[in-house]
């Protein structure tokens, strides 16, 4: 491993800086974050099976809960990962290698000076966070000690996610994968162990902290292979504002955008359990497998897009978010057709007869306004890229309070399938807007199909039979086995045909070709 990252340190010295083959760049990254999101994913379901046949419906509740808390906090860092990762790949862009390093020692300071003093908060208060959260009275002291170790996870991952950035600038997500999915499977793996030998919900958050400062860690030392520079007392001055007007507008939006994506839950516990919310949470972390690949690009987009933001680049930024958000779409119908067939026996199988019935409903719901969240990711990092963060803050302000009182009255009504519900019809409106703030804001031009629309209504009719089926007759009926495959294979034969370009279809021709004939 360090012979690997010395080679490729030798590279980056001597290495050309040019957008040509951008694209190219960007998917090869994002295939590598999808296998980072698909292992630890793997993992998790593995392990997961057995934490709860551990712990019991409730005590599962407890950890999700506390597991939460460190995305809760995302803003902690005052928005420093992503300004980092932007600011740090505009000063790639222009050779300056002293600039890129004192931009991120710049970020990590101010994201060190801000998480730190919301985690000591938490750690004070954890008991009182406990009871508010109506967790079960003989689960609060261990939850309360749960909680103090996710605070120190809150520090650490903020620190993690500046730290990276050389590897993101050069968008080398092979290593960014290595270390950051290698560590979260090792304390995935780990925690079911603790679990077992008795040290509880306490000890499952402590070796998932360990995990966490390890990978910080490790980050250093490989994004200091990449960038010497890294390493420096000094900070940039100049660059101080434009990082805090940056980073300040996503802080401000990072907590509204915390309740956007989580606040169902809590409510759910409030006027529930933490058991109705055990049966949410699984469903929803089963339907955010829709996200994996649009969420790998996502990281490899925000440098790519930073770089391709100048007058005479615009041609190629069109064309990488048109054809990003194509990809995306085409690749996405087919997936939630597939969990959606297979969401029900999986949750059977896996969890129980009681998470089977329960989760189901709520899946389905989540899986129609994940098809349009997943569309609002690229927009989102576009305007990420030309620091239109004060827009983005503006947008998640004024949706969080109509959604507040959404949530209030249909998870109150319909419990789980209300927060499903409240969920997916707010990430709905959220794509549409976002899509028209790229083009009056950044001036995209969007281009999906090229005149080929009727062509997608076609594949998208292609998949409906399974999900009929399903509604209709039973998820377990024997002929789902024969229509899926059917289905699938019909629909990538219309997508070959009919809606990927010529230059898409040799891309894709060479790089098979390199695959099999190596």
């Amino acid at each position: 491993m360090a012979q690997y990252i010395s080679s490729i340190q030798a590279s980056t010295e001597t290495e050309t800086l040019s957008t040509r083959g951008i694209t190219t760049k960007v998917f090869k990254g994002s295939l590598w974050t999808i296998i980072g999101q698909v292992l630890p994913l793997a993992a998790s379901l593995f392990a997961t099976h057995f934490v709860i046949k551990i712990l019991g419906s409730e005590a599962y509740g407890v950890l999700i809960l506390v597991g939460l808390i460190p995305s809760y906090f995302n803003f902690a860092d005052f928005g420093m990962g992503l300004a980092s990762t932007k600011f740090a790949s505009e000063a790639y862009a222009r050779g300056s290698r002293d600039g890129e390093g004192k931009v991120i020692r710049t970020a990590a300071l101010i994201a060190f000076l801000t998480s730190l003093p919301i985690a000591a908060v938490i750690f004070v208060f954890s008991f009182s966070i406990a009871a508010w959260l109506k967790v079960p009275e003989h689960l609060q002291p261990e939850t309360s000690l749960a909680l103090k170790f996710a605070t120190v996870t809150i520090v650490l991952n903020s620190l993690s996610g500046i730290f990276n950035t050389p590897q993101l600038s050069r968008l080398r997500m092979d290593l960014n994968t290595f270390v950051t999915s290698g560590f979260r499977i090792l304390g995935i793996i780990t925690a079911p162990i603790v679990l077992y030998l008795g040290c509880g919900i306490a000890g499952a958050v402590f070796v998932i902290m360990i995990a966490n400062f390890l990978t910080l860690i490790c980050h250093l030392f490989v994004s200091g292979k990449l960038l010497n520079e890294l390493f420096g007392l000094s900070v940039d001055r100049d660059i101080i504002k434009p990082l805090l007007k940056f980073g300040g507008a996503l802080a401000i939006s990072g907590i509204a955008i915390i309740l956007l994506i989580n606040l169902e839950k809590l409510v759910l516990a409030r006027v529930s359990s933490v058991e109705v919310l055990a049966y949410y949470s699984v469903a929803f972390t089963f339907a955010s497998m829709a996200t994996m690949f649009s969420g790998s690009m996502t990281q490899s987009l925000l440098p790519a897009f930073s770089q391709l933001l100048r007058p005479e680049k615009r041609h190629e930024l069109n064309k990488l978010f048109s054809r990003s958000l194509r990809i995306n779409i085409i690749g996405l119908i087919p997936t939630i057709m597939f969990l959606f067939v297979v969401a029900k026996p999986f949750f059977t199988i896996w969890a129980g007869d009681n998470f089977g019935r329960e989760s189901s409903i709520p899946f389905y719901i989540l899986l129609f306004g994940l098809f349009f969240n997943i569309i609002a990711y690229i927009p989102y990092i576009v305007l990420l890229a030309a620091g239109r963060t004060d827009i983005l803050a503006k947008l998640s302000w004024i949706e969080l309070f109509p959604y507040i009182l959404l949530i209030a009255v249909l998870t109150n009504k319909f419990g789980a399938v209300g927060a499903a519900a409240a969920w997916s019809l707010r990430v709905i409106i959220e794509a549409g807007i976002l899509i028209w703030l790229s083009k009056k804001f950044v001036g995209i031009s969007l281009n999906l199909f090229k005149g080929k629309g009727y062509f997608f209504a076609l594949i998208f009719l292609l998949l409906i039979p399974p999900i009929l089926v399903v509604f209709f007759i039973s998820n377990y009926s024997v002929g789902l086995v024969f229509l899926v495959p059917i289905c699938i294979m019909i629909y990538f034969v219309i997508v070959w045909k009919k809606l990927l370009e010529t230059e898409e279809k040799v891309w894709i021709s060479n790089k098979m070709y390199a695959i099999f004939n190596r």
